[in-house]
């Protein structure tokens, strides 16, 4: 994980430059649908800030963290709350977050971590909170770009899911890379129920 926080450190201008203005709008209203008006959103791993600035501009309350300080300065700057600096294994809050949005920032864990991430993201939503998380479509794990990277098929998803007893998978599907020139690479969304 040391290498990836590295990479955004390093690349921390040039990847807000490249992600803060994409529209991501349906899959953020999708979302947003299943919560309350003002609920309190968590964006853990929120990158350049853009989906937690969307949230806000939409009523909700929102805490944003993130593992690289030089990404949690510019999303700060970007979104106009403190985002805090946090590694995912540190989340320690227990029935606090009415949802979870996890975009593209959990895929960076190998297996055994990410299952032991997503038992701590389900102790932290409220019961009957959810959990969004996006993941290249794929079976590759390993380094890509800078960056150590787990893909998922709606296979490896559901054995990870299915080691959290406390979620189930509410909805799960496959989407384009909205950004310009990337529409071939696919990604799954999944948005998880916490049930008990």
């Amino acid at each position: 994980m040391a290498e990836t926080i590295d990479y955004y450190n390093t690349h921390a201008q040039a990847f807000f430059d490249s992600t803060k203005d994409i529209a991501f709008t349906e899959i953020q209203d999708r979302f947003l649908s299943k919560l309350l008006p003002g609920a309190l959103i968590l964006d853990f791993g929120c990158g350049s800030g853009r989906d937690t600035k969307y949230f806000l501009e939409h009523g909700f309350d929102v805490e944003a963290v993130d593992g690289s300080e030089e990404m949690c300065r510019l999303a700060s700057a970007c979104t106009g709350i403190t985002v805090r600096h946090m590694y995912f294994d540190q989340l320690k809050e227990k029935d606090k977050y009415d949802g979870i949005w996890a975009c593209s920032s959990i895929l960076h864990l190998d297996v055994e971590s990410l299952t032991g991430v997503l038992k701590k993201m389900a102790a932290a939503v409220k019961p009957q909170g959810i959990i969004y998380t996006s993941f290249k479509y794929g079976s590759f794990s390993g380094m890509r770009n800078g960056r150590f990277f787990t893909d998922l098929t709606e296979k490896t998803a559901e054995d990870i899911s299915g080691k959290v007893e406390s979620l189930a998978v509410e909805e799960e599907w496959i989407t384009s890379d909205v950004r310009p020139g990337r529409s071939e690479e696919k990604w799954l969304n999944i948005i998880l129920r916490r049930i008990r």
